[in-house]
């Protein structure tokens, strides 16, 4: 462990408690825990999330209309519609937040995600970025990362936790990638909004997910990070399969652009209004009609 680590330590063997309590993610930790062992994940037949007819009602109210959606391993998906489409309420029931009243949600062809709790989910390989980012603070990013390394072993004993050779290199590795190797020893809390997202990207990649729910992770960041951002989920793209929820439309043109085919899913009333290449779907007399605006 470095002297900068060690002393860092100190701070957060004081905090980690207030900081736990504190912290109201809504269900936030669960997409940090460590996944099932290698292997669970069976993508042979192709789709890595098949959701079939999934209905689910909040007194009376239709937040999702037999709700059918089929995502392809290593695809990278972007999820548009009105708010109260069903966007939020989708997430929620891939990553066993809300039980369904209907329907089949499968992670690969084997794992039954409605068996499963958040938790349980999270450790099967889904990730889950919310809109607003939740990271720790007052550690700096290699910590928060180091963090989310810990896998079973929890914050306590990660902070006491040497580092391998190997985990060293493997949190330089997500510090490059999220655009933060220059921020490593910076406070949390003194990044810009568009880099604490990028940063709890970073602590999602340290578990190794292999799909990706992102919940409008550009709102509030300024073109530049906006762009950056968008580089980054191209790189992802194929390691990872991620389902890209997003109102911006410059953003989705910019992870679509690459290739004319990539999908774009519509939402409506809580199902499937419309899906296809970003040109079919924009050119969609009703995405038009209650979406995008004539």
């Amino acid at each position: 462990m470095t002297p900068e680590l060690m002393a860092a330590g100190g701070r957060a063997r004081q905090r980690m408690a207030e900081l736990a309590v504190a912290a109201d993610d809504g269900g936030r930790s669960a997409s940090y825990a460590r996944r099932l062992q290698p292997g669970v994940l069976d993508v042979s037949h192709g789709p890595i999330l098949y959701l079939d007819d999934i209905t689910v009602s909040f007194d009376g109210f239709k937040a999702l209309n037999a709700l059918s959606l089929t995502i392809d391993a290593g695809e990278l998906r972007c999820i548009i519609g009105p708010n109260g489409a069903g966007k939020t309420t989708m997430m929620d029931v891939i990553t066993g937040k809300t039980r369904p009243d209907a329907g089949q949600a499968f992670f690969g062809s084997t794992i039954d995600l409605l068996r499963l709790n958040e938790p349980q989910v999270a450790r099967a390989g889904i990730g889950r970025k919310f809109q607003k980012p939740s990271v720790f603070e007052q550690l700096t990013v290699f910590e928060n990362l180091e963090l989310a390394l810990a896998g079973e072993r929890g914050p306590w004993a990660a902070i006491a936790h040497r580092l391998s050779g190997a985990q060293r290199d493997r949190i330089d590795a997500v510090l490059r990638q999220i655009h933060l190797k220059d921020e490593a020893r910076r406070l949390a809390g003194l990044l810009s909004h568009g880099q604490k997202q990028w940063l709890e990207i970073g602590m999602l990649l340290m578990q190794d997910p292999k799909l990706l729910l992102l919940d409008e992770p550009v709102a509030g960041m300024t073109d530049e990070e906006t762009v950056r951002t968008a580089e980054l989920f191209l790189s992802l793209e194929g390691e990872h399969s991620l389902v890209v929820v997003e109102h911006d439309m410059s953003f989705i043109h910019a992870l679509t652009q690459d290739n004319p085919r990539k999908k774009v899913t519509v939402l409506h009333e809580g199902h499937v209004l419309a899906e296809g290449p970003l040109a079919q779907v924009q050119a969609n007399e009703q995405v038009v009609e209650v979406y995008l605006g004539r």
